[in-house]
């Protein structure tokens, strides 16, 4: 019997992975059992109990670089987190036994990954970002195998590491629905362009501004497109009123769709013909397996600007327009969407760009890598 370790948390970027890799290794392993290693208060503590496996604490965290009161704390906790992270995630190997230790990033996977390459264990990791994480550099030079997600990730990592590009698992639903069905099933008109704003669900308060201006734009000259709009939990309480203010009557005009949380995304992307988005690596594998243009927007809030490196490799690949935060206004948004819409051969040229990146037999490729580390198992 199969048994497999995951570590990773923190971000559901890091744990919608690791239970993807579950997935795909469950298809070919249907007795298999798992671990999943994760920091006690993240919500990977939540999320991965809720999806059925077992759950193992550990304490880690990471050391905060900007020196203030409340940080240096935080780093005092870090380091004492340190002093016990190895004899813990020995704890959890000599407990579980497994055949191979998988990390998916965040602090957690360090000391995890780390210890198992030491005790011989056979370890991969999965980086989902094209610029890689702290964590991922440093592992990268122990473990048996090194996932990538896209191939410049390598730019940043020793050139002699065994790597396999293998994309990254998009979730389920995506790529199943097609642009005409996905819009008959929102009632919007098949020839009508479809507009779908995301700031993840958080939401970000930059994205919701200026959305709130590209909508008014939209309103006041009568431009016919259905947008869909998540303005997050950061805009409940300011997104509505500020479309009330700028005169757009949402509630009466079935164009103008927003909602503080997407529950049927695959639906909406498949009905989009651009999409405007944060740029984390789970939503642009699932723009690619879509196909869908998009114009993106880094966070600039994240470890190493990593947003901004995955929206250039599909900027450089001339599938979509990349809008650093700090330039973003509400003109700047509008001119951007209004070129598009008159253009509908570059909005269709950055949809099959954007198609050619993806990276169809993803879990193909991830059991490959692991069938080859365990071998007979």
């Amino acid at each position: 019997m199969l048994r497999v370790l995951l570590a990773g948390g923190g971000t559901a970027g890091h744990i919608n992975p690791a239970l993807a890799i579950a997935s795909i290794i469950k298809d070919y392993h249907s007795d298999a059992e798992f671990l999943f290693a994760g920091t006690p208060n993240g919500m990977e503590s939540r999320l991965i109990p809720k999806a059925g496996y077992d759950f193992a604490p550990i304490k880690v965290s990471g050391f905060q670089r900007k020196i203030t009161p409340k940080n240096i704390m935080r780093n005092a906790k870090t380091i004492a987190y340190l002093t016990t992270a190895g004899h813990r995630a020995k704890q959890i190997i000599d407990g579980f036994k497994p055949d191979i230790v998988i990390g998916t990033g965040g602090y957690v996977s360090g000391p995890v990954v780390l210890k198992a390459a030491q005790m011989g264990i056979k370890t991969a990791i999965h980086e989902q970002n094209a610029f890689p994480g702290m964590t991922t550099k440093m592992l990268s030079k122990r473990v048996s195998s090194v996932m990538l997600t896209v191939e410049e990730a390598m730019e940043y990592l020793d050139k002699d590491i065994p790597y396999t590009v293998t994309g990254l698992p998009v979730r389920k639903g995506f790529s199943s629905v097609s642009r005409a069905d996905a819009k008959r099933e929102l009632g919007i008109p098949e020839n009508e362009i479809c507009i779908l704003s995301t700031g993840g669900s958080l939401g970000a308060g930059r994205i919701n501004e200026t959305v709130a201006e590209l909508m008014e734009w939209e309103v006041k000259n009568n431009i016919p497109v259905t947008h869909i709009h998540s303005y997050g939990g950061m805009g409940r309480e300011t997104f509505l009123p500020s479309l009330a203010e700028k005169g757009v009557d949402y509630e009466n005009n079935p164009r103008i769709r927003p909602s503080e949380y997407i529950d049927n995304m695959p639906v909406c992307m498949a009905a989009a013909d651009l999409v405007i988005s944060r740029s984390g690596a789970n939503a642009l594998s699932e723009l690619e397996a879509m196909g869908r243009a998009s114009i993106l927007i880094p966070s600039p809030n994240v470890a190493g600007n990593h947003q901004y490196y995955n929206a250039m490799v599909l900027g450089k690949a001339g599938a979509a327009i990349v809008i650093e935060e700090k330039n973003l206004t509400g003109q700047v948004l509008i001119d951007n969407v209004s070129d598009l819409y008159r253009d509908g051969e570059r909005l269709n040229r950055f949809a099959q760009r954007a198609a050619s990146l993806y990276v169809s037999d993803t879990p193909e490729r991830i059991y490959n890598v692991i069938s080859g580390l365990i071998g007979g198992k």
